[in-house]
C-alpha cells in the first residue's frame, strides 16, 4: 500500500494521499456508562487541505506510519 485515498469534501472528490504524508490517530471518549470508546483514524494534511478518514482496528494495527 502507498497511498491512501480519502474522500475530499471540500472538492466532492476522491483524492489519493501518498504514505509520507499521513498520520494514524485514535480518538477516545467517555460514554455515559463511563466505558471509554475508541475510534481509529488517519489524518493527512495535503494540498492544503486536512483530511480525515475512519479505518477499522485491524488497518489501523497494519499500518506502520508514525502516530500522531
Amino acid at each position: 500500500m502507498e497511498s491512501i485515498e480519502f474522500y475530499n469534501v471540500k472538492t466532492r472528490s476522491k483524492v489519493s494521499v501518498p504514505l509520507e504524508h499521513i498520520k494514524k490517530t485514535k480518538f477516545e471518549r467517555k460514554a455515559k456508562d463511563g466505558s471509554t470508546q475508541v475510534r481509529y483514524a488517519v489524518r493527512a494534511e495535503y494540498e492544503g487541505m486536512k483530511l480525515v478518514k475512519f479505518v477499522s482496528k485491524a488497518m489501523f494495527d497494519e499500518l506502520t506510519i508514525p502516530e500522531a
